[in-house]
C-alpha cells in the first residue's frame, strides 16, 4: 500500500496583492522541504488570479471582504474545520485571520505573536522590523522558527495564455526592446509624483518602447502620463493585462520602474529586472525587491522626517514631499545604464 499523504497545510494571507506574492515564498519552501504535503491557500477576493495554475497549490480558498464579510468568514471557518488540516498558518496580525487559525481545529495553529488571538495558537513567531531581515524571512519563521538561510524568492507561474498576451503586446508595439513603468500606488506617499515620471519619460532613450502598467483603477493616471509626455512609442496597457500577464511582460523588459508596491513584488516573483523608487518608506522595513537585478533609488542623504510610517499616507504629513521630489532623474537613468551593461556583459 502506498503511504498516505501528510495532512494538508492551509496558508492564510488575505491582505494586499504584494503580501500574497511575498507569501508564495512559503509555497516554494514547503515544496522543497515537504514535497508530499498538500497546501491550500486562502486569499481575499480579487487576488485569487495570482495563484491560478500554481503547481504548489492544491486549492485556493477565497474570502469576499466586500460582501457578507463576517458571514463569509464564519462559512470559511466551517469549511476549514471540516477540511481537517494538519497545520493552519496565518501570515497576518489581525483578529479575523487569527479567528480562522485559532478555531480551525488543526493540531498545529501558527501565527505571529502580535495577533490578538495568538494565545490560542500552538506556536507563535515574533514579527520585528530588523534591518537586513526581509518580510519573506519573517514569514518563513512561521514554518521554520530558526530559519537563518538565504531569502527564498517568491514565485508566480504565468500560464501559456499569460505569456501569449504579453508577447502580443510586445509585437503590437513593434517587437523591439522595451521598458515598463508602473507609476501608481494605493498610498500617495509611496507613489513617485506624476511630474517626476514625466521627467523620466522625457529622458529615456527613444529607441525603447515604454509600457505603462497598472490595474483598471490606474488607467486614467497612466493615460494622463501618456498624453502629457507626448513620447512616441509609449503604450498604456493599464487594465488590459492580467497580473500574471503583466509579470510575464515585465520579465522580458530591459528594466521595470516601480514604486514600493505590488509591481515590485511581481518583478521579484518572475526575476524581472527592477528599479524600485522609494519615497516615504525605506528598504530597511524589509519589503525590498528580490530579483537578480534589483536596484533601489531614493533621496540622496538623510531626511529627518523619513520614514514617516510603515505604510504610506494620503498626503505628505509636512506638505513638502521632499522624499519624492528631491530624487533626481539622473539616478533613475543610471540604473538603466547598469541594466544595459549587464545585458551586454551577459
Amino acid at each position: 500500500m502506498p503511504a498516505a499523504a501528510p495532512p494538508a497545510v492551509l496558508l492564510i494571507q488575505t491582505a494586499f496583492i504584494g503580501d500574497v506574492i511575498l507569501a508564495t515564498a512559503l509555497l516554494e519552501y514547503l515544496h522543497r522541504t515537504e514535497p508530499d504535503t498538500p497546501v491550500d491557500f486562502l486569499v481575499r477576493r480579487g487576488n485569487e488570479s495570482l495563484l491560478k495554475g500554481h503547481p504548489q497549490v492544491r486549492q485556493v480558498l477565497v474570502w469576499d471582504k466586500k460582501q457578507d464579510k463576517y458571514q463569509g468568514l464564519l462559512r470559511l471557518l466551517g469549511h476549514i474545520r471540516r477540511s481537517n488540516y494538519g497545520r493552519v498558518v496565518t501570515l497576518q496580525r489581525f483578529a479575523s485571520t487569527g479567528l480562522l487559525t485559532a478555531f480551525s481545529g488543526a493540531p498545529e495553529r501558527v501565527g505571529f505573536d502580535k495577533n490578538p488571538l495568538a494565545r490560542f495558537f500552538t506556536r507563535t513567531a515574533p514579527h520585528v522590523l530588523e534591518a537586513g531581515v526581509h518580510e519573506v524571512t519573517r514569514n518563513l519563521r512561521l514554518l521554520a522558527p530558526d530559519y537563518q538561510g538565504p531569502v527564498v524568492p517568491p514565485r508566480l507561474y504565468p500560464s501559456a495564455d499569460d505569456e501569449q498576451a504579453a508577447a502580443e503586446a510586445v509585437a503590437a508595439a513593434g517587437g523591439g526592446p522595451y521598458i515598463c513603468i508602473a507609476p501608481t500606488s494605493v498610498w500617495f506617499t509611496k507613489q513617485f509624483p506624476e511630474q517626476q515620471w514625466l521627467k523620466l519619460l522625457a529622458a529615456l532613450p527613444p529607441d525603447y518602447t515604454v509600457f505603462l502598467l497598472g490595474g483598471p483603477p490606474d488607467t486614467a493616471a497612466c493615460q494622463r502620463l501618456l498624453e502629457q509626455s507626448g513620447r512616441p512609442g509609449s503604450v498604456n496597457l493599464s487594465g488590459r493585462l492580467s497580473l500574471l500577464a503583466s509579470a510575464a511582460l515585465m520579465r522580458g523588459a530591459m528594466l521595470n520602474y516601480v514604486n514600493d508596491s505590488a509591481p515590485m513584488h511581481l518583478c521579484s516573483a518572475v526575476g524581472a529586472p527592477v528599479c524600485a523608487v522609494y519615497c516615504s518608506t525605506v528598504p530597511a522595513f524589509g519589503f525590498g525587491p528580490l530579483s537578480p537585478f534589483s536596484r533601489i533609488v531614493e533621496i540622496e542623504g538623510p531626511l529627518p522626517c523619513r520614514p514617516c510610517g510603515l505604510h504610506g499616507h494620503a498626503a505628505c504629513p509636512l506638505g513638502h514631499f521632499r522624499c519624492a521630489h528631491d530624487i533626481r532623474t539622473e539616478q533613475l537613468l543610471a540604473v538603466l545604464g547598469q541594466a544595459q551593461g549587464g545585458m551586454v556583459n551577459g
